[in-house]
This record gives C-alpha cells, sequence and structure tokens, in this order.
C-alpha cells in the first residue's frame, strides 16, 4: 500500500493499519494520508476484521505533516483563471487541498467499523488531525501529543479536540499549542487507556479483538448514533472553519518569514525558537 509508506495487515480477526516512515518520525505525505485512507477502507470492506488498529512503526506515531516535503501532493482542484502574480495564495485551492485530506482522515470517523488509535512517542500537529478520528485511543506513558502549530503556521482541521475535551481544555491545550502528557491526557479524557510502552501493543490490539464478540451491526449502529450527536453539534461546519483558517494562518505575513527562516536558520532551529518559551517538545528539559 502507497509504495509500503503503510502498511496493513489481518490477523485475529483485526486489521492492523501501520504508518510506516519511522527513518522520517512517520511524518504525514499525501502517500501516507491515502494510503491510511485505503487500509480502513479495506478493513471495513473485510468480514474477516472485527476492529482496526492504527499505529505508527518505530517509537513514534506520527510528528505530523512533513514541512520538508513540498512534492507529490495530488492535484485536487483547478479552474480557469488568469495567472497568479509570484507568492499568490489561493484560498479555494488551498481550501481544496487541505479539505481532501479532512476527508480522507474523516474516512476512520466514518467507518462502521471501530478504529482503535496507538499513540507511542509523539502525535503533533497534524497527526491529531488524523488520530483524534479514531473512536478509542490508546496512549504510552510516556507518550506527548499536542498541536504545535498553535503557535504558528496553523489551525486543527478535522478540529475534533474541542468535542473531545469541551471548553476549558480545548483552549487550554489549542491557544498555547502545549504538550500533553499521558497522565494529563488521561485525567482530561482525551485518551481512554494508558499503558507502559512495552504493553502498549497488546493492550490495544486485545481491545480490538474483543471487539469480535459484539455483532458487527450493533457496532456500527452504535458508532454510528455517537457520531451523529456530534454532527449535529455542527463537526462538519467547524471543519469548514478549521480548514479554511489553516490556510490562512499559513499565509500571513508572520507565516511567510517563518518559513523563509527554514533556508537562513535551518528547520530544526526555527522549531527550537517556536518551542523554547514554553519548554516543550524537542525543548523539554532533560
Amino acid at each position: 500500500m502507497a509504495d509500503n509508506v503503510v502498511l496493513y495487515e489481518e490477523r485475529d480477526g483485526i486489521a492492523i493499519i501501520t504508518i510506516n516512515r519511522p527513518h522520517k518520525k512517520n511524518t504525514l505525505t499525501d502517500a501516507v494520508i491515502q494510503g491510511v485512507a485505503d487500509g480502513v477502507d479495506r478493513g471495513a470492506a473485510s468480514k474477516d476484521v472485527a476492529a482496526i488498529v492504527l499505529r505508527g512503526a518505530g517509537d513514534t506515531f506520527t510528528a505530523g505533516y512533513d514541512l520538508t516535503d513540498g512534492a507529490g501532493w495530488q492535484k485536487v482542484y483547478d479552474a480557469e483563471g488568469p495567472e497568479a502574480r509570484e507568492g499568490a495564495w489561493d484560498p479555494v485551492r488551498d481550501y481544496a487541498f487541505m479539505g481532501n485530506n479532512v476527508r480522507r482522515f474523516m474516512r476512520i470517523w466514518e467507518c462502521p467499523k471501530p478504529v482503535l488509535g496507538e499513540v507511542k512517542g509523539w502525535a503533533v500537529g497534524g497527526a491529531t488531525d488524523l488520530v483524534l478520528c479514531c473512536d478509542l485511543l490508546f496512549m504510552a506513558s510516556d507518550a506527548h501529543i499536542g498541536y504545535a502549530p498553535s503557535r504558528i503556521f496553523g489551525t486543527p482541521t478535522t478540529m475534533l479536540w474541542v468535542y473531545r475535551l469541551g471548553l476549558e481544555h480545548a483552549k487550554q491545550f489549542l491557544l498555547t499549542g502545549r504538550a500533553i502528557d499521558a497522565e494529563t491526557a488521561h485525567r482530561i479524557g482525551l485518551v481512554s487507556y494508558v499503558h507502559d510502552p512495552a504493553d502498549l501493543a497488546g493492550a490495544i490490539e486485545a481491545e480490538a479483538m474483543r471487539m469480535a464478540n459484539i455483532p458487527a451491526n450493533q457496532l456500527a449502529l452504535n458508532k454510528m448514533l455517537i457520531n451523529q450527536a456530534f454532527e449535529n453539534m455542527g463537526l462538519r461546519t467547524t471543519q469548514m472553519l478549521g480548514t479554511f483558517f489553516d490556510g490562512v494562518t499559513r499565509h500571513t505575513e508572520e507565516a511567510y518569514r517563518w518559513v523563509e527562516d527554514f533556508e537562513t536558520k535551518g528547520f530544526r532551529q526555527v522549531i527550537r525558537e517556536r518551542d523554547a518559551p514554553w519548554q516543550d517538545y524537542g525543548e523539554r528539559p532533560s
């Protein structure tokens, strides 16, 4: 699947989808996002699968979008018009591009079978747009999750934070972009279970296998009913705004200058300067 950047396996009544770019911290590319969506569809269509597990290879779920990979994204919208001037931003084309990612992430939400997300190491930025679409989250005790682009260069596109956390905690972590450790994530209800890293894979697979004891139609109808409650709260409208605002935040003067600093200071140094005042992500004190 997707040139092996995403792996798919069926065994013991479950499907396991693995993001397979450990050398790049499983960062998201078009091929990765498509591979995950295809894997979810494949698991949904398999009569042998009761539930799906989504994980990352190596020591990290995913560190978010690969900001060093500017090519290889499929074109999903074009229209006749004047030649754009250098540096011009086309909001409709940008919305179509990011909206295509949101639609593929939401295949998890729409899947009639339970999808369990395994968070180890880090789930950062766009990784949260993906993993928060899962039905249940299992987290390693030493893992962290957070939307660092809140500080510059992004807003959550699937925007499930506020629906999973409520107003106070959503503002606490989205206004600041702070990283959330496993203990806090469990306390505020962001994840269902926390396990020792060595036990995480076994625990999530065991729970997924137990889903086979419930009729598939029962699982599908309960998931649909729960999800519809959030749809009725305006989830899709919120996602539309989140996706559009994400494009806006990437095309402010501050965002342009931030990206330009990649060339002069280096990517890692720019990220360090973003996170140093908050002492999290790669800038956590030893």
